[in-house]
């Protein structure tokens, strides 16, 4: 890890590098040259020194922190359009079993615009110690820059030992710069969490497309920061609300971006596979790309989607979104029919945890039928289709029953 060093003797303040710093860094303060958190290493405010008393030093360990000094969980609560985003609540239902192991303080963070307060009171019913509120307008939409900048401030400000963020696309891009930031360690995509005693957090995530489990802790730096799937945590419950909101400052100097937001559009939401209460999957057994139709046929009686496995997303048979498994999306629908799925280790951890799973496989020693609930052992081609009429003559029945006023 590098660090930027000063040569006080030889500085002449002349203020060159101050100018030059494209992040506001630096700044001279009674007399001193000062760096903030907002470097980012670039090197141009030593390029810039008429004296050379600029440096930066390579550093082959970072400085171990004091531990005791960093104190709590932080969960960074993502808004979307329409509220909440659902996985905020598991990142605090997570936040709390953590907790309880090392006897700390669960915190959230709340950045939006002015309906970021009524949104907090939602967020404390959650069971959380303390919400932090940054409301302001400008934080109506997300700018990375700037949301680094509040992290930065309420990190700075609490002190919490771990940050969690949801591995959306949003929380994807805002954990690696909030870690770069406080040049700390940060653990993407983790599917399990656990906490030592002295509040090393397990960070515990899928590793070489899947087939082993990595385990990586960040000792000698805090905060420690992860991101984490969604659908992979129990959502925490509601409850009666003990904690607080702490409505935070915003300053002109965390709004300051270089990002111009010239016109927002709110796109269109597609619904994944994560957010489907019954899904139908396509494995190995599926002998030609055509006769996904046939499984199309019985996802549409659901009104759900047609998920795949790992091997026909890389024949390019189904989109990656599609892809259930450890190196695709964990998914947790109350009903999940596999069709022609072996079920190996990698597939079963991004969907064991249905609440109903059906199973047709011609082979009865399939690891599938150790976590099904239900096992056909037959070949698909035969249970498919009969299983798709049935399901549409019930349907026809129950309509014409409910035209007939019966």
């Amino acid at each position: 890890m590098a660090e930027l060093k000063f040569d006080s003797e030889s500085c002449v303040l002349c203020g060159q590098c101050v100018a030059e710093c494209p992040f506001g860094a630096l700044e001279i303060t009674d007399g001193k040259l000062e760096i903030n958190a907002s470097c980012k290493m670039c090197r141009m405010c030593v390029k810039a020194c008429p004296v050379h008393s600029i440096s930066i030093v390579e550093e082959t360990k970072a400085k171990a922190v004091n531990k005791a000094e960093w104190n709590g969980i932080l969960v960074f609560v993502e808004q979307e359009a329409d509220g909440i985003h659902p996985v905020a609540y598991e990142l605090i239902g997570k936040a709390k079993e953590l907790a309880a192991k090392v006897t700390a303080p669960v915190y959230a963070i709340l950045i939006g615009g002015s309906d970021a307060a009524a949104q907090a009171e939602v967020v404390l019913k959650r069971g959380v110690d303390k919400v932090f509120v940054y409301a302001h307008e400008k934080l109506k939409n997300f700018r990375g820059d700037v949301y680094t900048n509040v992290m930065a401030d309420c990190i700075g400000t609490v002190k919490p030992s771990v940050v969690l963020v949801g591995a959306t696309s949003l929380g994807r891009s805002l954990a690696p710069a909030c870690a770069t930031r406080f040049r700390t360690g940060l653990t993407a995509d983790c599917t399990m969490l656990d906490i030592k005693e002295n509040t090393d957090l397990v960070q515990i995530r899928p590793a070489f497309g899947g087939n082993i489990m990595a385990q990586i802790i960040t000792t000698d730096t805090r905060p420690q920061f992860a991101t984490v799937r969604y659908k992979v945590m129990d959502t925490a419950p509601v409850v009666q609300p003990h904690g607080e909101i702490v409505a935070c400052q915003v300053t002109e100097d965390m709004l300051k971006s270089g990002i111009e937001v010239l016109s927002t559009q709110i796109m269109k939401k597609e619904k994944g596979i994560e957010e489907e209460e019954v899904l139908v999957v396509a494995g190995r057994g599926i002998k030609k790309q055509e006769d996904l139709e046939m499984l199309k046929e019985l996802a549409e009686v659901f009104g759900t989607q047609l998920a795949t496995t790992r091997p026909l997303v890389e024949k390019g048979w189904n989109d990656v979104t599609k892809q259930i498994g450890l190196s695709g999306r964990t998914v947790k629908p109350k009903l999940i029919i596999t069709c022609g799925v072996s079920g190996a280790v990698q597939f079963a951890a991004g969907m064991d945890g249905s609440e109903c799973i059906v199973a047709i496989n011609t082979d009865s020693e399939a690891p599938i039928f150790k976590i099904a609930n239900y096992c056909i052992t037959n070949d698909l081609y035969e249970v498919v289709p009969e299983l798709t009429h049935v399901l549409n003559e019930r349907c026809r029945k129950e309509r014409e029953g409910t035209a007939d006023g019966k």
